[in-house]
């Protein structure tokens, strides 16, 4: 879930700086692409990813990560351009640096305390489709195990043997509650 979260995170955050930053046609196209790719259901889309992928860890990382990619496209492309036409940055360009540099020391210092908040809570919703896609039996394959995957076999003894679904479960809620709890507190 981290690894998930810090790709999808570094590839929004290097398109939303550089589309927010230059803005023009580049800014407008990558937009409507980014805008298509989240009208779709996140959940369906990491299915058809996890789906076209062999299933394993590797492959449930990618489907997860590319869902989260528009979300945070939005968020820093949103905050770069409010940012990009304040008065520190139109000094910064009056001094003369160049825009590598003003992205680099004025715009992702600020930017950075939002994203590591919603990094912070992309983390258990990020978990939640893991373990909802291997449930499905797309996700993590045996011999490694996922709490999906032990909450879909406990769901079949549930009758015979209940802890085996209750103690997955309760890992499961207690773990998204912490992550949710952590990102509140930022």
């Amino acid at each position: 879930a981290i690894l998930a979260a810090i790709i999808s995170s570094l590839i929004g955050i290097s398109l939303g700086l550089v589309s927010g930053y230059s803005g023009g046609i580049f800014d407008k196209t990558l937009s409507l692409v980014m805008d298509s790719v989240y009208s779709f259901p996140g959940l369906i889309l990491a299915i058809a990813f996890a789906a076209m992928l062999e299933p394993g860890i590797i492959s449930i990382t990618l489907a997860v990560s590319v869902i989260y990619i528009p979300t945070y496209f939005r968020l820093v492309r949103g905050q770069t351009l409010s940012l990009k036409n304040t008065e520190f940055i139109e000094a910064a360009r009056a001094c003369g640096v160049d825009h590598r540099a003003i992205i680099r020391r004025h715009i992702v210092p600020n930017l950075l305390g939002v994203v590591m908040v919603y990094v912070t809570l992309t983390i258990p919703q990020v978990i939640l489709v893991e373990s909802f896609l291997s449930f499905l039996g797309l996700g993590v394959q045996e011999p490694m195990s996922s709490w999906g995957a032990l909450v879909n076999d406990g769901a079949q003894d549930m009758e015979s043997a209940p802890w085996t679904l209750i103690f997955p479960a309760a890992f499961l809620t207690v773990t998204l509650y912490c992550f949710n709890y952590i990102g509140d507190g930022m």
